[in-house]
């Protein structure tokens, strides 16, 4: 079974004891500060995911860095999936859980891209034209590429909005080259 089933089945079985004990949103900002954690430090990514080190070890990192920062149920989510040997799937069953999460709290993410940083008034132009297309709440991720020169690109779900100059002035050359020719 691929790393990315069984995760979701974890996080699938924390979801649901979330919901049980009336505290999916604690554990949702639980995974999302482990997750963020463990993007900015790939030395806790190699302990989790070292067979050779021991569970006890591997435990006693993550009780320095979480220990009364995070719910009491997801401190014995880490114990169990650790003595289980499956420290190496807990970054991908954060991951996860946050997915399943937005699915079921109906938020969408989704990226623009564009020449220069947006202003607040296209940010929010953005987030609220996502959220009628969508139906539910925006996580908007934004990114600056000058090399699209004007314009947007933006990305929901697997749907793409190009509005970039740079594509448009490819797409001009490109009926040039097929009407000359």
């Amino acid at each position: 079974m691929s790393e990315i089933t069984v995760a979701s089945r974890y996080a699938k079985s924390l979801i649901d004891l979330a919901e049980e004990k009336n505290n999916l949103e604690a554990i949702k900002q639980d995974m999302t500060f482990f997750v963020e954690t463990l993007k900015a430090n790939t030395q806790l990514q190699a302990v989790l995911r070292n067979p050779i080190i021991s569970h006890d070890k591997k435990l006693k990192v993550l009780q320095g860095i979480f220990s009364g920062k995070v719910d009491v149920s997801t401190d014995a989510f880490f114990k169990i999936m650790v003595n289980k040997s499956r420290a190496d799937l807990l970054y991908p069953t954060a991951g996860e859980f946050i997915n399943q999460y937005n699915l079921k709290k109906n938020i969408v993410k989704a990226t623009v891209t564009s020449a220069t940083a947006l202003s607040e008034a296209n940010r929010l132009q953005i987030i609220n034209e996502v959220k009628a297309l969508a139906g539910g709440e925006v996580i908007l991720k934004e990114k600056v590429d000058p090399a699209l020169i004007g314009g947007f690109v933006l990305k929901v779900g697997d749907r793409q909005i190009d509005t970039s100059v740079a594509t448009s002035l490819k797409n001009l050359k490109k009926d040039f080259t097929q009407k000359v020719i």
